[in-house]
């Protein structure tokens, strides 16, 4: 899980407490076979969440970190976040939605 908290210059990233704590956390490694991870995260989910980052924040975003997060974080509770919002999203997705995103941005 993601949470809006850390040191970081955006203010969001993964709380040291939810890191993974080695490689047997989530069973063994997916080789990138599979269309659906242990997470239940899709390529369809990610590409439609990467699109909504576009049409929030254009083509270029500023904050690439803090705008997939408020993506994902609409999708998971169905909102988009309020200014102290602390809630947890799925890391997973998130990571996946952060990295498609910067892959569409080169």
């Amino acid at each position: 899980m993601v949470m809006a908290m850390g040191n970081r210059s955006s203010g969001f990233g993964v709380h040291a407490s939810m890191r993974s704590t080695g490689p047997d956390r989530y069973g063994p490694p997916n080789d990138g076979a599979s269309a659906v991870d242990r997470s239940g995260v899709t390529p369809d989910l990610v590409a439609r969440l990467v699109v909504r980052v576009r049409e929030l924040y254009g083509p270029s975003p500023s904050d690439l970190e803090r705008m997939c997060w408020t993506v994902v974080h609409e999708h998971h509770h169905g909102a988009m976040p309020s200014e102290y919002d602390i809630r947890e999203v799925d890391e997973d997705l998130y990571l996946a939605v952060l990295t498609a995103s910067r892959q569409s941005l080169q």
